[in-house]
């Protein structure tokens, strides 16, 4: 069963001017629409043995000597597509900054500190009803070289896979009541507010361990398949 079209009206236009870097490496020409082919409907399948115990665990998974310092959030949700129906088995990556604001990477100079226990990178694969979560530390807003003065709210980037490379997902997630996110222009180059409303994780205390970890749920959908039509179900299979 082939995808849906990509409804393009929600996304960020390549060409944003408020987004600097989007000038220099935006294209240029009209995209070219090609037909899927079978290997970017069926693949890729990934299994549990992929995974080590801890990789869902980024306050442990690079630890050295004691936890990393900062907010103890667990993020947790489900993959679906666009008709509801849960993506199971799929995998979801994860990487983020510290709780200074800091990548581990060696073009991050921003002056916050390397935190020795703290990695930034974990990835989970999701059960059967499409739920995936993960427990990692809080990150930091940090300043990027935009304008003079310029900040980006705190964010967790994740990259999901579906069912299909056809599916491939790669987002942000953003944190409730974070004043930054409004003053973003990389948030705000996505022209629809409701869809920039579901980037953002509301807190959800059933979630959360008491006297422990907060707790954000993020919902992640993708790109539905179209539903064989049966006379006796007209909503499909």
């Amino acid at each position: 069963m082939e995808f849906y079209q990509r409804d393009r009206t929600l996304q960020p236009a390549g060409y944003t001017p408020i987004y600097k870097t989007s000038v220099a490496r935006s294209p240029r020409q009209a995209m070219l629409s090609l037909q899927g082919s079978l290997s970017e409907s069926t693949g890729p399948v990934f299994g549990q043995n992929e995974l080590g115990p801890l990789d869902n665990d980024l306050i442990r998974n690079y630890a050295k000597d004691g936890d990393p310092i900062g907010e103890r959030i667990i993020v947790h949700g489900r993959v679906l597509d666009e008709n509801n129906r849960p993506v199971p088995h799929t995998l979801v990556e994860f990487w983020q900054a510290n709780a200074g604001g800091r990548y581990r990477h060696k073009k991050d100079t921003y002056l916050a500190p390397i935190d020795p226990n703290f990695g930034g990178c974990g990835r989970a694969l999701t059960d059967e009803n499409g739920y995936y979560f993960f427990r990692t530390i809080k990150p930091g807003p940090y300043p990027w070289r935009n304008y003079v003065n310029s900040w980006r709210p705190a964010h967790i980037h994740f990259s999901v896979f579906g069912s299909g490379f056809a599916q491939r997902l790669i987002t942000q997630m953003y944190f409730e009541g974070d004043p930054l996110i409004k003053e973003c222009p990389i948030v705000h180059v996505i022209p629809d507010e409701d869809a920039i409303n579901r980037l953002i994780a509301p807190i959800d205390l059933n979630g959360s361990i008491p006297l422990d970890t907060i707790a954000y749920k993020f919902d992640i959908v993708l790109r539905g398949r179209r539903s064989t039509l049966f006379e006796n179900r007209l909503e499909g299979n």
